[in-house]
């Protein structure tokens, strides 16, 4: 009994160093990322000279982010969580320093490549979430994965506000005015790389895999070695959190990003747009630690309804509020609370739908899925406003989701054992 109760406590104590690891490492990646979405748009159009070129900043990372999820999440489950997330965050760096290059050299195509590199970045922030599940257990995973979301806010605040440091360091070292602030996004990658590689020993994806193979009964078969897709084909629990968590973004991406255009185009001043998109933010990041809560407690089936309730009623306000300051202001910060509580219930969700040996390639797969609905979001939102306005975007989106909310609510009634007469 004291062996057994020694082995949770290490459990225990090496669970918290890991979260305290991933949380310096995201306030550090998120703070890098920031800065990337700051200045990356103004850059494209510098570099490119036009202003037509500056959506393809976020659309190069996010493309980049999906395309280091799947060999990112096949790294950490061949070496381990630590040499992953340092590789993606090493990456991130030299996608930094390329794009102060390609800003000096007046080279557009330069700087999509560094972009695509950079979106490495946000690709190993997504994975970190994934890392705090790794060691937890059932009645805790949402809670470690939400502490590590959370921490995403700090730097997602202040990587913006980049802007006027990151000029300073720019004439200091001789580079243009906007490549200042990719200095800041090269050290703090690096930094974070840092991190992971010091702090994440033992690997906490390498000891979860040691301790399911030791528990694993002698004749029983060794698991099978599968890619992503292939084990969601076979896994519904899996399918579901992937699908709840990939709609949910591309609605979230859709609307989010079309907000300042229409705040734009209907007088709205810039501090109004600033202060929307700062409140959405917020709704993201800042309140996920009670999502995760919510989904430990009542159930993460039961948290990604929550979300799928909100983002439901978020949309709904867009469609009916489009015309009101106010009600755009709600309708975001509702749609950033529903991203957070579909996500945060839905990872962990997919944590612990399948079995320890699969859980690295099924994530890549998820966050590949999830960045590519993003950016088809994104790309589609556009030309949405045009032919359908705010108010048809926010309806268009609804259904999608809408979509979602009926599958959860199936789910959960076939969940709910039926009554038995006396």
């Amino acid at each position: 009994m004291d062996q057994q109760q020694d082995q949770r406590q290490d459990q225990h104590d090496q669970q918290r160093r890991v979260i305290r690891v991933l949380v310096v490492a995201q306030i550090l990646g998120g703070l890098g990322a920031g800065a990337t979405l700051s200045l990356g748009a103004l850059l494209a159009a510098e570099t490119s000279g036009s202003s037509a070129w500056s959506g393809m900043a976020a659309t190069m990372a996010t493309l980049g982010a999906a395309a280091a999820a799947v060999p990112l999440a096949t790294l950490a489950q061949r070496r381990g969580r630590r040499i992953s997330l340092a590789t993606g965050a090493v990456v991130a760096c030299i996608g930094a320093l390329l794009a102060i290059t390609a800003a000096s050299l007046a080279l557009f195509p330069l700087l999509l490549v560094a972009l695509i590199l950079l979106g490495a970045g946000a690709a190993t922030g997504l994975q970190a979430r994934f890392a705090a599940t790794d060691l937890a257990t059932e009645a805790t995973r949402g809670r470690s994965l939400s502490v590590v979301v959370w921490s995403t806010t700090i730097g997602a605040v202040l990587g913006p506000n980049l802007f006027e440091p990151g000029q300073v360091v720019a004439g200091v070292l001789g580079i243009p005015p906007l490549s200042g602030g990719f200095v800041f996004t090269a050290a703090a990658q690096i930094a974070a790389a840092l991190v992971y590689s010091l702090g994440l020993r033992p690997d906490p994806l390498l000891t979860a895999l040691s301790r399911d193979a030791a528990n694993r009964p002698a004749d029983a078969p060794a698991p099978m070695k599968r890619r992503g897709l292939a084990i969601l084909a076979r896994n519904p629990v899996a399918r579901f959190a992937v699908v709840a968590i990939a709609a949910g973004h591309a609605a979230m991406v859709s609307v989010m990003s079309m907000t300042p255009v229409h705040l734009h185009d209907h007088g709205a001043g810039l501090s109004v747009v600033g202060l929307t998109i700062s409140l959405h933010v917020a709704g993201m990041y800042a309140l996920s630690p009670v999502f995760g809560w919510v989904a430990d407690r009542a159930g993460k089936i039961q948290g990604i309804l929550l979300g799928q309730v909100l983002l439901l009623a978020a949309l709904l306000t867009a469609w009916q509020a489009s015309g009101s300051e106010a009600g755009v202001t709600v309708s975001l910060v509702l749609l950033g609370l529903g991203w957070s509580a579909c996500i945060v219930s839905a990872s962990a969700l997919l944590a612990g739908a399948v079995d320890v040996a699969e859980r690295a390639p099924v994530q890549g797969s998820s966050d590949l899925v999830m960045n590519l609905a993003g950016a088809l979001g994104g790309a589609l939102a556009g030309p949405a406003l045009v032919l359908l306005g705010y108010s048809g975007l926010g309806l268009a989106a609804a259904v999608l989701v809408g979509v979602v909310l009926t599958w959860t609510l199936a789910r959960l009634a076939r969940r709910t054992p039926t009554a038995v007469p006396a």
